[in-house]
């Protein structure tokens, strides 16, 4: 009878604890969340990519660079510009008085006045001097949209791994979700199997129990969500919508980008494409030019002028004159320009051949990432996932009639969503070694996306209640 009436203790005690979680559960599911009251601002990929593009200032000032290196053009292109001068000389109270000039009037004491002279000239540049500087500058700028293609490629993939960071936090957060609501029927079922005698106490012990951790990873999954959102919305440059920024429910179409190519024939395609590769190529064209400038710098330029003297005290009275200045390059002869112009061409070739090592290195590490977590999903979507989700279900049925233990139960369960967790890695993984072998490359794989354009942004969002 004692050991009757400690038994009965035993089961009041746990059922206080069971009844107790009930309850935070039912508080937990009956408050309204914040989230739910603004409306979810559900973004496609293409639109938070192109929302970057129309808020983020890093990639605007790329951007600037260019017009920078036209107005550069403009610079260089430039003719220098004449010069007129006008001297007024032999200025006096009584300038030229008594003159005996042709141009005089006679008379005593009649002045002549002063002496006028009207010259032009203009700088002639010899040797192609501005045409190099034209050459030289139209490569900069080319080499700057070089630039601003190369800040496209890697900013973009920084879009993309905050975007599809979001959609595997959904996808946990939709799995934890699931499990959940799978945990609730199953403890509701096994609450009448024991109030009926067919299950032990502690069995439905640790089912809730289960039940409860199931409830803590739903939590955990919700402030993933929340950081995912954060991440995002700084990306994007826009905090003002953390907490209602959505990810489509929608992996990106695998196109083909170069991956069923031979590494060679890729690595070729990379070498062809890659603009920051193009960039530093454009650079040492440059640099060319600038060195051969450089040596022309001492030739010396023409400077060409001409003019028309009024002077009344002169036998002759108008006069004109023609004259050429040349600077002799006798004691310096631009050979410090000459070396540094040398240093700076064997630098860019230097950074040339260190691009082209890097984009090999990119490509074998980028296709093996591609290829290992390609092959990963397609495991996991032949076989493990289906397979998890059967064990799942026969594995509850056979609980269910009393065939296998409440541990065995639970062991399918975990199985389950370790598996369906496991699957979501692997796919944001795939996801992630897509897009960095299309980086690598230097391709865009979506033909939709459209370059930025600098000007008011226009709103791309499509705000629709989830």
């Amino acid at each position: 009878m004692r050991h009757r009436f400690h038994k009965s203790g035993f089961m009041c005690k746990h059922y206080k604890i069971i009844i107790t979680a009930l309850l935070i559960n039912l508080m937990f599911f009956s408050l309204p969340l914040f989230a739910a009251s603004a409306k979810p601002i559900l973004l496609t990929e293409n639109q938070a990519i192109q929302l970057f593009y129309q808020r983020n200032l890093n990639l605007l000032a790329a951007r600037y660079s260019i017009d920078q290196a036209q107005a550069q053009e403009i610079i260089a292109s430039a003719i220098p510009n004449p010069t007129i001068s006008v001297q007024i000389s032999e200025i006096s109270k009584n300038s030229n008085i008594n003159s005996a000039a042709l141009g005089c009037q006679k008379g005593h004491n009649v002045s002549c006045g002063p002496a006028e002279t009207y010259a032009f000239s203009q700088l002639i540049e010899m040797a192609g001097k501005r045409g190099l500087r034209m050459q030289s500058s139209v490569i900069a700028t080319q080499a700057a949209e070089s630039d601003f293609r190369d800040a496209l490629r890697i900013l973009t993939n920084i879009v993309r791994d905050a975007y599809f960071g979001l959609l595997q936090a959904q996808k946990n957060h939709w799995l934890a979700k699931e499990i959940v609501t799978h945990y609730q029927d199953i403890v509701r079922d096994n609450r009448l199997r024991l109030q009926a005698g067919d299950i032990r106490g502690p069995d439905f012990l640790r089912i809730n129990m289960e039940s409860l951790r199931a409830q803590v990873d739903l939590d955990n999954a919700e402030a993933a969500i929340e950081q995912a959102q954060g991440n995002l919305a700084v990306v994007l440059n826009w905090p003002d919508i953390t907490m209602q920024l959505a990810a489509e429910d929608k992996w990106p179409e695998i196109r083909e980008i170069g991956q069923s190519l031979a590494r060679e024939a890729l690595i070729e395609k990379a070498l062809s494409l890659r603009p920051d590769l193009q960039g530093d190529i454009l650079r040492a064209d440059q640099a060319d030019k600038d060195l051969i400038l450089a040596n022309r710098l001492k030739y010396p330029d023409v400077t060409l002028s001409a003019g028309f003297a009024r002077d009344p005290s002169n036998t002759v009275l108008n006069t004109g004159f023609v004259g050429v200045s040349i600077p002799i390059p006798l004691f310096y002869q631009y050979k410090g320009e000459v070396n540094k112009a040398s240093v700076n061409l064997g630098q860019m070739h230097l950074a040339v051949e260190e691009t082209k090592l890097a984009v090999r290195n990119d490509i074998v590490a980028s296709l093996a990432a591609w290829k290992s977590a390609d092959k990963v999903v397609r495991l996991y979507e032949k076989e493990l996932v289906q397979q998890a989700r059967q064990v799942r279900d026969r594995t509850e049925l056979a609980y269910t009639k009393g065939i296998i233990s409440v541990l065995e139960f639970i062991d399918a369960q975990r199985s389950y969503k370790s598996v369906m967790l496991d699957y979501h890695t692997a796919m944001i993984n795939r996801v992630n070694a897509y897009y960095d072998l299309a980086k690598s490359i230097g391709v865009e794989p979506n033909a939709d996306l459209s370059l930025p354009m600098v000007g008011p942004a226009k709103s791309t969002l499509s705000t629709r209640k989830k």
